[in-house]
């Protein structure tokens, strides 16, 4: 499959064949959501969402990874080296794979460079802060670590109207990806010594550190912590309202692939309330039933969008290298 999906991409280049090959192995073995959304993306247009994850990954892993970068100093000599790469290898040969498929698709789909820098910024954070007080400086945060990921994608998926007009909800809906990722993975954030929960919602029910700590110890939510943790739900809730009217604005063939990204990853929501917020001590997930009813309601999504609109010919410029679509 990777061989067809750069062969339509037209990478002919061996090098950078191996260098979204890479990336498209980070992309299925991380990413497993994504990864399945990204499936029902014209063929073409798979690589440069490989290699966006890839970059992604590459740059959390060295965070969050202590096999990678085991001590504190590791992990900031190596963000440094990144940030580095970022200015003098992001070209399409460069020696890292990662880098040199980056550079491919940011110069094919026109992405500006600063969405790079600014995701570094939220990477260089997670070396120093270990908690938000509100959810403005969460924002801040989430600017670089999520935002910025959807504004990078918006090229790719293509627009129907200026792109300007969806970008606010693509910037939302990353936004919303990485707050769900908030609140199921909150346990083992901690276990970083993070938290992503804006301290003036926790403390509005009176939960601490040294309380959702007691709480993954003893395996236990008690109702307070319950509390705290739906009302982050409910404003994760209001994010996903924000974005969802961006979908429709995107390129047809790509609406599929987001809608059913946008229905696993606010299905994980349903699946944490559904659990009692229990999400201190377990890691809760879409079931394999309903992610297949999904990806399945996407295939007939995208079988439709095929018939009304003719996919552009292998090789044909981008999307967004063209005006942008019209209704």
């Amino acid at each position: 499959m990777t061989a067809r999906e750069l062969d339509a991409a037209g990478i002919t280049d061996p090098h950078l064949r191996r260098s979204y090959a890479v990336c498209r192995r980070l992309n299925a073995r991380h990413g497993k959501t994504y990864f399945l959304a990204t499936r029902l993306l014209p063929v073409a247009r798979r690589p440069a969402v490989h290699a966006l994850y890839g970059f992604a990954r590459w740059a959390d892993d060295i965070v969050d990874d202590p096999r990678i970068a085991p001590t504190p100093e590791q992990r900031d000599r190596a963000l440094a080296d990144l940030e580095q790469r970022l200015r003098t290898e992001l070209h399409p040969g460069s020696a890292v794979p990662v880098l040199s498929a980056l550079a491919h698709t940011a110069a094919a789909y026109r992405i500006d460079h600063a969405l790079f820098t600014d995701f570094m910024a939220s990477m260089r954070m997670d070396l120093v802060v270990t908690d938000y007080p509100t959810y403005r400086h969460l924002y801040d945060y989430m600017h670089g670590s999520a935002a910025v990921i959807g504004l990078q994608m918006l090229p790719v998926l293509g627009c129907r109207v200026p792109r300007e007009e969806a970008a606010p909800h693509a910037a939302a809906l990353g936004i919303a990806f990485q707050l769900t990722n908030f609140l199921r993975d909150v346990g083992e954030d901690l276990d970083r010594g993070r938290i992503y929960l804006p301290a003036d919602v926790l403390e509005r029910h009176r939960v601490d550190r040294e309380l959702l700590q007691w709480c993954r110890e003893v395996r236990r939510v008690p109702p307070h912590v319950r509390e705290a943790l739906r009302e982050v739900a409910a404003h994760t809730q209001d994010v996903y309202r924000r974005a969802e009217p961006g979908i429709a604005m995107l390129d047809p063939l790509a609406q599929p692939c987001i809608r059913t990204a946008f229905t696993l990853y606010r299905g994980i929501l349903d699946e944490i309330e559904s659990a009692g917020y229990a999400v201190l001590h377990r890691r809760v997930a879409v079931p394999r039933g309903r992610r297949a009813r999904v990806a399945a309601d996407g295939l007939r999504r995208l079988a439709l969008a095929r018939m009304r609109h003719r996919a552009p010919a292998p090789g044909a410029a981008p999307p967004t290298a063209r005006r942008n679509l019209t209704p």
